[in-house]
């Protein structure tokens, strides 16, 4: 009798008091941030809803990405709810009251202004306050035009394609004596490696373990939920961050202490750079600002470019037609180019193959959605967007939303062969904060993809295995492969 009781309870009264609570909290943000704007002639906030008090729709967002693994159904849910509309919703997520965007003129809105949407707390405390990601105004425009330089250019292009490539071919050869490998960690070791190198010439070692170790706990931080208590993922992150930034200001120190010595020469790479670069006032980079720089230079290079180049290797396998009019076209600059590596301007005339790594990315979605912050109170087509509200742009919707692209969910590098335009292609951001390393990343997929289809073939050693959305998309395996030689 006692058990029956209990179980009424359980199973009427709990799911009575949660929808309560869920009502509630809608209840309260409409009087508190509704009412008082009204008053002040202020609009309506966006249609949706805020979740549960403090854990807001936290635990819907983990239900669609993490156990039913269908991310795409979370925000399809909103838009049968309430419509496409002004392209937006309110909600709750990541700590704070949020307004998610999922339209490319909704998100060329928030991109396109670089005062009124700023990064995220928690994404500035991870990779710096003085990092290209957190600085503003002129600090912002001097380092981006410097970053751009340094690896974004034709030469900055070219002497990093060659310099990649020894460790790519390094690489293929040496996994062809396994029976199979997980690509992921492999493609990240060899990712780092070269990052590393170019970007701080710190050589394969003890040195490079610990800084790969790192990096991997502070991205998974990235997308935690912004609680800084031990226990918590991204307090974890925050822990890993300064031990980066311990690393390599001890490298910091050393090169600066070997330069006043005369013992070494400039090295003229990334972290050279830093060191050397002036305001107009002819003032040098704090070692603050040099540490934060590298690490969020660092960390925007590693775990994407991994990621891209392992879903172009899954697509090929799944897509043998594709993967057959790639290695024609690198066959063919193969047999007229007699040398081992090839250039930067060689790769990228290939049409097909840049298309192929455009998506890739289009539809790998990486970089699922993007975070700012509301620095005042905005209205957009009759809504307030309130200050201090999260502004969450839903790149995946773009990407995959069938009203701009024929069959969104079929890997067809063809989709390319007409003009794009620039909205709906999103993954690299849009506007004034569009990525830095853009074209870098491109070459390095581009140039990996010349070196495996012109020598190698390979299959998935689990062709059907479910593929883990957080903190990035990419299969539960690992993309466990086999190699061999053509």
């Amino acid at each position: 009798m006692e058990m029956a009781i209990w179980l009424t309870v359980v199973m009427g009264v709990v799911p009575l008091v949660l929808w309560l609570l869920w009502w509630w909290n809608n209840v309260w943000y409409w009087l508190v941030i509704t009412t008082i704007r009204s008053s002040k002639g202020g609009t309506m906030l966006p249609p949706g809803h805020m979740g549960l008090p403090i854990l807001g729709e936290t635990l819907t967002f983990l239900w669609y990405f993490k156990f039913l693994r269908r991310p795409e159904d979370y925000i399809n849910s909103k838009r049968q709810k309430y419509g496409d509309g002004i392209g937006m919703y309110k909600t709750h997520l990541f700590g704070r009251p949020s307004v998610i965007a999922f339209l490319p003129s909704t998100n060329k809105f928030v991109l396109r202004d670089n005062e009124s949407f700023k990064y995220g707390w928690a994404m500035v405390e991870l990779v710096g306050k003085t990092s290209l990601t957190g600085v503003h105004g002129k600090a912002h425009l001097r380092l981006r035009s410097f970053v751009s330089r340094s690896i974004n250019q034709p030469n900055a292009l070219r002497r990093i394609g060659l310099a990649v490539q020894p460790r790519m071919i390094s690489a293929l050869q040496s996994w062809t004596k396994c029976h199979d490998i997980t690509f992921y960690d492999e493609m990240k070791k060899v990712t780092f490696e070269n990052i590393g190198m170019y970007f701080a010439s710190i050589e394969p070692g003890p040195t490079l373990d610990r800084l790969n170790k790192y990096f991997a706990g502070m991205i998974s931080g990235l997308r935690a939920y912004p609680l800084n208590i031990p226990g918590f993922t991204f307090h974890h992150a925050l822990q890993c961050r300064r031990k980066i930034e311990a690393i390599f200001r001890e490298v910091l120190d050393e090169r600066r202490n070997n330069y006043i010595n005369g013992e070494d020469q400039p090295i003229n790479d990334l972290m050279d750079g830093l060191m050397n670069l002036k305001d107009e006032e002819g003032n040098h980079l704090s070692d603050t600002e040099v540490l934060d720089n590298m690490t969020s230079i660092l960390l925007g290079g590693y775990e994407s470019t991994a990621l891209v180049t392992m879903w172009a290797v899954y697509y090929l396998a799944k897509y043998p037609e594709v993967l057959q009019k790639l290695r024609d076209e690198n066959m063919a600059l193969k047999k007229s180019n007699s040398e081992q590596l090839v250039t930067s301007d060689e790769i990228l005339k290939l049409e097909y193959t840049i298309k192929v790594v455009d998506e890739t990315i289009r539809l790998a979605n990486i970089a699922g959605f993007l975070l700012r912050i509301t620095t005042k109170d905005l209205e957009y087509k009759g809504y307030t967007i309130p200050k201090g509200w999260n502004m969450i742009l839903w790149l995946r919707n773009v990407h995959i939303d069938p009203k701009i692209f024929d069959d969104p969910l079929c890997f067809n590098p063809d989709r390319w062969n007409g003009s794009m335009l620039p909205e709906n292609f999103q993954a690299f951001g849009y506007g004034p904060r569009i990525c830095a390393g853009n074209m870098v990343a491109r070459l390095q997929v581009a140039l990996f993809l010349h070196h495996l289809s012109t020598g190698y073939k390979w299959k998935l050693v689990n062709p059907d295995a479910k593929v883990k959305y957080l903190p990035h998309p990419k299969p539960e395996d690992g993309l466990k492969i086999t190699i061999e030689k053509l």
